[in-house]
């Protein structure tokens, strides 16, 4: 705990800047934005007529990067071990599996806020697509990853440590958070930063995953979003053209259960 106390603060600090630099990055597309006109905001999505490039992904690719070259780098392996002894071996204690729900939190928060009336960048249909795309990458990319690199587990219960899938979800969801909110307060991406790093820094306090483990899974939800709403508009193009549409139905995959869900919109 004593180890928490000088890290949170300083995490808080990197999660802050992750958030706001990328709210620095999409600056362009928040002067199109015309939050007092909501309604035009749920109709149609903004798209950045310019290439992406690959400047969105940086950030998520030096994390991936940084992941990867642990798993062979002493030095980095070191780190991990350090920050094991640290967070479980020194001061050993119960998991608390609160992280298992708080990778959802800020992606739940966009249906929330909308609920509620403060409305963000696409309606119920796009926006939910663009979820489940996001939530396809992410976990084609964990599952396949953790079974080529068979890395063990801080705790010895499996090797299917590289990368972790609850932090990627969870910085996906933050970053679906930011994307959907950024035009209206870059303090929604901050908030939604801070709860994924929380989840991260849960999954090394339940002995679970190594640091680096967590920093790559960071970048593949972060790099997952991203890609979503850039290939989303021409995913919409081709199912939905000009039509709209109240209801929409997904399936859904998350830890080895499969089914469908229903989300229709009242507005």
């Amino acid at each position: 705990m004593a180890l928490l106390k000088h890290l949170l603060p300083f995490l808080f600090f990197i999660s802050c800047t992750v958030s706001l630099n990328a709210q620095q990055t999409d600056s362009s597309l928040a002067k199109l934005a015309d939050t007092s006109r909501p309604v035009i905001l749920l109709q149609q999505p903004i798209v950045n007529k310019k290439p992406a490039g690959f400047k969105p992904f940086i950030v998520p690719a030096a994390m991936i990067a940084y992941g990867l070259i642990a798993i062979k780098s002493p030095a980095l392996l070191d780190v991990n071990a350090f920050f094991k002894r640290k967070f479980w071996s020194d001061n050993p204690h119960n998991a608390w599996h609160g992280d298992n729900y708080l990778q959802f939190a800020p992606a739940a928060a966009v249906y929330a806020l909308n609920i509620v009336g403060v409305h963000g960048k696409n309606n119920l249909r796009d926006r939910s697509m663009i979820y489940f795309i996001s939530n396809i990458f992410l976990n084609v990319t964990v599952t396949s990853v953790k079974s080529l690199t068979k890395e063990e587990r801080p705790d010895g219960s499996s090797n299917l440590s590289f990368p972790s899938g609850h932090t990627a979800e969870a910085f996906a969801s933050a970053e679906f958070l930011r994307q959907e909110y950024k035009d209206v307060s870059g303090w929604y991406g901050v908030a939604g930063y801070v709860t994924a790093t929380a989840t991260g820094l849960l999954r090394m306090y339940n002995n679970k995953h190594w640091l680096s483990d967590v920093i790559a899974g960071a970048g593949v939800g972060i790099a997952s979003t991203k890609l979503a709403y850039i290939v989303y508009p021409a995913i919409r193009k081709l199912l939905f053209k000009n039509s709209v549409s109240h209801t929409v139905v997904m399936p859904y995959y998350q830890n080895k259960t499969a089914g469908l869900s229903m989300l229709y919109n009242f507005h």
